[in-house]
């Protein structure tokens, strides 16, 4: 089988992270987000994976090059000159995904859950029509577009852009399954898949949907990302929570707390709920972890606190230094002692020496 990743551009929603490292090899839960991806495909029987970039950097190439031999698999990038939509990159990558009569799986790069790709595989192939969208149900569909379906089918009738009354709860999750015979109905063109194909598909009755159990996040911005990081804790706590530090831990203080094995944690510290620990962190003593994600290399100095925000590689946070209201520092920052910052994004290789109090940008 074959699957298509919808990876994009520069990933400037995620700056100052992206600026170092390309959006699909950022850290999510101490590993790649298009790793947790690329397992789940290899699980659900995917062996040609193509990804959909508008651009290449050589050390994705040499990432994904690790990938391929880990898991036999065929990695491909397909190359946009002009940015092609939603739609246009399956065009693009027609000749691998319409390689067979096997169906083959698209994804956004940015969407986290517990992808169900074997589930929806053979949910796919028992209706035997074109496509199968991943749904995930909302509080307020109000915000999104909603799907709407046949009384008593998963079959989809139409889709509702922002309904102002209720006519469902159900939304696009970002991730499908098509039939190879998609791929007439797309030209090599900028092409929106959810403006354009999909109502096309349930006028003629050929759109499935699928539900999604449990978590579902749209990781693409600093926010979301906590949120998503949050979201994948809570989950792993439930499926595997043999993965993260045990409630009996002096330092685990209301759970969800993921630790790399090489990390290094010192005394008196309260560290949770939901935080990540990347690999060889230096923690110090008395310090206070909340919602937050520690990304490799960095030093948490003595008594610091870090809430709602992440921490990018090899930085340091000072003594009695104060991080929250979702900072983001990129690569290589070091934030002084005593120092509060507040919704900062601070870009790679920079020095804060004094009180950031309001949210932006510091170049």
């Amino acid at each position: 089988m074959k699957a298509l990743i919808l990876v994009g551009g520069f990933g400037t929603r995620l700056r100052p992270l992206t600026l170092s490292v390309p959006k699909p090899l950022v850290d999510f839960a101490n590993k790649p987000i298009i790793l947790h991806q690329i397992e789940a495909l290899v699980k659900a029987g995917v062996s040609d994976i193509v990804l959909a970039v508008n651009y290449k950097p050589e050390v994705m190439v040499a990432v994904l090059k690790k990938y391929e031999e880990k898991f036999g698999i065929t990695i491909t990038f397909s190359v946009e000159e002009e940015p092609l939509g939603t739609a246009g990159p399956l065009a693009l990558a027609r000749n691998i995904l319409g390689k067979d009569d096997s169906p083959f799986f698209v994804l956004n790069a940015d969407v986290t859950c517990e992808y169900p790709f074997e589930s929806m595989r053979d949910f796919h192939l028992a209706h035997g029509n074109e496509g199968t969208i991943l749904a995930t149900k909302v509080e307020e569909p109000s915000k999104y577009g909603v799907i709407v379906m046949r009384q008593g089918s998963t079959q989809i009738d139409r889709f509702v852009e922002k309904p102002v009354e209720f006519v469902g709860n159900r939304i696009n999750a970002g991730i499908y399954m098509f039939s190879p015979s998609i791929l007439d109905r797309i030209e090599p063109r900028p092409t929106s898949i959810e403006k354009e194909i999909f109502p096309q598909m349930a006028g003629d009755r050929q759109l499935h949907t699928f539900d999604l159990e449990g978590f579902w996040m749209d990781i693409g911005q600093p926010k979301d990302f906590l949120t998503g990081t949050c979201l994948y804790l809570s989950s792993l706590a439930k499926r595997s929570p043999e993965q993260l530090a045990p409630a009996t831990e002096d330092f685990v203080c209301g759970g969800n707390v993921l630790v790399h094995p090489t990390a290094k944690i010192g005394q008196g510290c309260k560290i949770g709920p939901n935080v990540t620990i990347g690999p060889n962190v230096v923690v110090g003593n008395g310090v206070c972890l909340q919602r937050c994600v520690l990304m490799e290399d960095v030093h948490i100095k003595d008594y610091a606190w870090v809430k709602n925000s992440i921490v990018g590689w090899h930085s340091s946070v000072g003594r009695w230094s104060r991080l929250d209201g979702v900072t983001v520092l990129g690569d290589d920052v070091h934030v002084l002692d005593e120092v509060y910052v507040n919704g900062a994004s601070v870009l790679p290789h920079k020095s804060i020496s004094s009180n950031v109090c309001e949210p932006g940008i510091v170049m």
